[in-house]
């Protein structure tokens, strides 16, 4: 298993608008590692699928938003306003995902 930041080299931020989360298939692709072309098509057949959590605690007024695609996870972590704290993608190489890391 090897996991990877992966820095921010622009203001991206995902956007909140009617009650859903807007987020550019070029940020999903870039952690996943697929051209953004792709996340729309392989989100819709299912073969992406994601989960959203509103964190508690420490980490109180942000988001978390996993994306898990083959063997791997993207997860992205933003504010109240959308704005990109961090983001990351693990590999997990020949180890499959099991089915409640898969949400």
């Amino acid at each position: 298993m090897t996991e990877t930041h992966v820095s921010s080299s622009s203001r991206q931020r995902i956007d909140f608008s009617d009650d859903a989360f807007v987020v550019d298939a070029a940020l999903v692709g870039e952690l996943l590692q697929l051209p953004a072309s792709r996340v729309q098509v392989l989100m819709r057949s299912g073969r992406i699928t994601s989960a959203c959590e509103r964190g508690i605690d420490e980490h109180a007024g942000e988001f978390r938003f996993s994306f898990f695609y083959g063997n791997r996870r993207a997860r992205v972590s933003t504010d109240l306003e959308g704005r990109v704290l961090r983001k990351s993608a693990v590999d997990f190489g020949d180890r499959p995902i099991g089915g409640a890391r898969r949400r």
